[in-house]
């Protein structure tokens, strides 16, 4: 597991492009056969990856960086399938899992196995984790069971679906906040006009970018800001004082992913558009 220790509102300014993408950047996900971590200092967050061939991975705990003897045992974790149908077994309990399902695992689960329907076109889980301090249930939420909400506008190039899936009106949790959203054709901004989330991360996951295309995401304080080169299936961390904001080559999705002191999707401080450098 790799730990992840990122600048301050202050340090960030004065770093260069490579500094910066090693600072926010995760892009070693999705690698077959394997389980890819990045735990970060920012509100104790783990983002990971799981992708199945020929046998099951395990998502096992860590005496050092956790210091628990499973995974789960202080955490929830939630999981989104980004590639072909697959599996999660639970203490024991199977969950299939097609493209964009998400599966919300409580704390005080042991035993956490990943598996593929198909090892030569395997499932590719992305996970994200938080502390929990309360046992919620383990809940399956099939793609086509979300609620979906629609923002933006062709005029702004920002058309958009929002699915959330673990949220205070969807699957409960301790304080994972999780969900998608998928750029209508020809629109390509996310997240603007800007915010902020004081009092929680937020990381995004972009996908459905294909080779050679790429997203820009802005971050940074919204008066001195940066930008970081996105490709398919590569995260960013955003911490409460950054904004999080993005366009591409072309439309894309991203999953997003929020932890902190509340489950609140509106509590956010908007920045005027005329404030951003």
């Amino acid at each position: 597991m790799e730990v992840r220790y990122t600048p301050n509102h202050i340090d960030y300014k004065t770093q260069s492009t490579e500094e910066l993408r090693k600072s926010f950047l995760i892009n070693n996900l999705f690698i077959n056969s394997k389980i890819e971590m990045i735990y970060t200092d920012v509100d104790r967050a783990i983002v990971g990856s799981a992708v199945p061939t020929n046998s099951a991975l395990i998502l096992e705990g860590s005496k050092k960086e956790l210091a628990s003897d499973y995974f789960a045992e202080r955490r929830e974790v939630g999981i989104i399938n980004i590639g072909n149908n697959g599996k999660v077994s639970v203490d024991g309990d199977e969950y299939p899992m097609s493209f964009k399902d998400c599966l919300y695992i409580g704390s005080g689960t042991r035993d956490i196995k990943f598996f593929s329907e198909k090892p030569e076109v395997p499932a590719k889980f992305y996970f994200v984790s938080y502390p929990s301090h309360s046992v919620y249930e383990t809940k399956l939420l099939k793609f086509n069971e979300a609620e979906p909400s629609r923002l933006g506008s062709v005029i702004e190039s920002n058309k958009r679906t929002i699915y959330k899936f673990i949220h205070a009106n969807g699957i409960k949790s301790s304080q994972l906040v999780m969900g998608l959203t998928e750029l209508d054709e020809g629109s390509i901004w996310n997240t603007m006009p800007s915010h902020t989330h004081q009092r929680r991360t937020e990381i995004y996951m972009y996908f459905n970018l294909p080779e050679n295309s790429f997203a820009i995401h802005l971050m940074g304080e919204p008066e001195d800001t940066k930008h970081i080169i996105v490709r398919n299936q590569e995260a960013v961390l955003s911490p409460s004082w950054s904004i999080h904001s993005g366009a591409g080559t072309r439309s894309y999705s991203f999953i997003w992913a929020m932890g902190g002191e509340n489950q609140a999707f509106d509590d956010m401080d908007v920045v005027p558009m005329n404030l951003l450098k």
